[in-house]
């Protein structure tokens, strides 16, 4: 998730650490688990850029310590990252991370492709300078994702006409970062213009292959959509899969009491996988069918004092390696 900070820089407030064991790690295993399958994490776990109450007290060097013991291949960016090439992989280096991609805010409902190419520059340098090939695009135009506005008022394109040039300009804005080798991984969000299954369909349609799909389990689920169905559906153009699990009782609260995104957040609706209602094996199964070759990163916003960042770091990973091994899946 974001509200649009994410393109920002900022090396961020370094006071605290969060607690970790010392001991025994699945860092051991990392190297061979997954084959082209790689597991990544997003440093939201640690520090939410949108809530700086959680966690925004803990340095970034925890985080990708932390994330670097459990067994993590790689980091998408977050705030506290450098905005500089040189300076990144300094930073990701001694811990033997990848740079996984990084959170785009685009305003392409609002703006022409051209103008969000002149827009990208230096982020899409870091990403393709940083060894990246994907980057995380999400629509913040209109989005209440960081507002404090019930989710039902989001944004609509309501007629084929706007998602014809919306999905013009998407594409031609992907076939731009496609030169550089980025592709775009279009992020369906809650809050946002693509939200929905039906939201996703219609991206789809309106676009060409060079516009890849960030598939997000728990963001899928919370929109009312069945992740399994919507994987199968559509995974020929999945170009980057973020791993969340979800609350179901939380999501029940969320829709009767119209909260927010962030309300929502706050209170829970997001987990690791593993410790949801997501079905983690039939979404690998997928993918592994489909000859994926690409990230599944943890990405699940929630409150660190609530759930300690390592613990449900740590749980996330493991549930993910043990499906990537083999082990759990589901019969093809």
């Amino acid at each position: 998730m974001s509200t649009g900070t994410r393109d920002t820089s900022g090396a961020g407030p370094s006071q605290a650490a969060s607690s970790a064991p010392s001991g025994g790690s699945a860092a051991a295993t990392a190297a061979s688990v997954g084959g082209s399958l790689r597991i990544g994490i997003n440093p939201i776990s640690w520090s939410n850029d949108d809530l700086p109450s959680l966690g925004g007290e803990t340095p970034l060097d925890v985080a990708l310590s932390e994330g670097a013991r459990i067994g993590y291949q790689g980091f998408e960016l977050g705030n506290k990252f450098p905005r500089e090439p040189r300076a990144l992989r300094a930073v990701l280096q001694p811990y033997g991370l990848a740079l996984v991609s990084g959170w785009y805010s685009g305003h392409l409902a609002r703006r022409s492709a051209d103008e969000e190419i002149a827009a990208v520059g230096s982020h899409l340098t870091l990403l393709a300078e940083g060894g990246a090939n994907v980057m995380v695009y999400g629509e913040v135009a209109d989005s209440i994702q960081g507002a404090s506005a019930p989710l039902y008022k989001r944004p609509r394109f309501t007629n084929a006409g706007q998602w014809r040039d919306y999905g013009r300009r998407i594409t031609q804005f992907a076939r731009h970062t496609l030169d550089r080798g980025v592709r775009l991984a279009y992020h369906h969000h809650m809050g946002a213009y693509v939200e929905t299954p039906d939201d996703v369909d219609r991206l789809i349609e309106n676009t060409g292959d060079e516009v890849g799909l960030l598939f997000d389990s728990g963001h899928m689920t919370f929109a009312g959509g069945d992740a399994i169905a919507m994987l199968d559906k559509h995974v020929t153009r999945v170009c980057h899969v973020h791993c969340k699990d979800v609350r179901p009782d939380v999501i029940r609260l969320a829709r009767n009491r119209d909260w927010s995104f962030l309300e929502a957040v706050i209170n829970g609706v997001f987990t690791v996988p593993g410790d949801g209602a997501v079905d983690f094996p039939a979404l690998i199964d997928i993918l592994r069918r489909n000859s994926y070759r690409g990230w599944l990163v943890v990405e699940a916003e929630q409150d660190p004092v609530v759930a300690p960042a390592y613990r449900y770091a740590e749980m996330g990973y493991r549930h993910l390696a043990q499906l990537v091994k083999g082990n759990a899946l589901h019969p093809t």
